[in-house]
């Protein structure tokens, strides 16, 4: 069962978020998490990320701390997966999974997109449904050269002072990403724009997510 409830009576207070790599969940649902932090004071954020090796490693836990400050409880874990492998080890990275079963209930869980061309993304995404798949998943997009963005079904708005907080960080956080030619303020901003045309933002911009199962519970 992936449950929405309308009532009011299961309010958000427990999410994971797993990325594959150091700044995937920022770009991916940063401001989302920025702004459900900041609406509930005592949520419970787990964030696992599963391929980052020393800098990247540091880059990791370092932005992790920012963008969760707000948190109720921050729980950050960061794995040595090597980044591109993760479909050869897979084995390893399900035991991971399954360890997390045992430890983590969310409510809610963010997790890569199914139809993600990165081979670690689509490893994530398919271990995230086989492990909690009585959960509410919803996947989020990495802009990059694949050209793979999808049709997202759900929208969070974000206010534009999120937005901006949420590219400063990223800028602040991965210095060694500063030198590629997609890692700039116009990438994240545009697509936050973009997906705000869609939603019909209030304020201009959105991150936006697929969810590809949802039960409405009204009362």
């Amino acid at each position: 069962m992936h449950l929405l409830s309308l009532s009011g009576s299961a309010p958000l207070r427990r999410v994971l978020a797993i990325g594959c790599h150091a700044d995937d969940l920022e770009i991916g649902c940063g401001g989302t998490l920025l702004t459900l932090t900041r609406a509930i004071p005592d949520l419970e954020v787990d964030w696992v990320v599963l391929a980052a090796r020393g800098e990247r490693a540091e880059e990791a836990r370092s932005s992790a701390a920012a963008f969760l400050a707000a948190a109720g409880t921050a729980r950050v874990e960061v794995y040595g997966f090597r980044d591109g492998f993760l479909p050869y080890v897979g084995g390893e990275v399900k035991e991971l999974f399954e360890d997390l079963k045992g430890r983590v209930e969310p409510q809610l869980v963010f997790t890569h997109a199914r139809y993600d061309l990165h081979q670690d993304h689509r490893l994530a995404c398919e271990l995230t449904w086989n492990t909690f798949r009585g959960h509410l998943i919803l996947e989020y997009e990495v802009p990059k050269v694949d050209g793979d963005f999808g049709t997202p079904n759900a929208f969070v708005p974000l206010p534009a002072a999120i937005a901006e907080e949420k590219v400063a960080l990223l800028e602040r956080h991965f210095p060694s990403q500063s030198g590629r030619h997609w890692f700039d303020r116009e990438t994240f901003l545009g697509l936050m724009r973009l997906r705000g045309i869609e939603a019909v933002a209030p304020e201009r911009y959105a991150e936006a997510f697929t969810c590809r199962k949802v039960v409405l519970v009204a009362g």
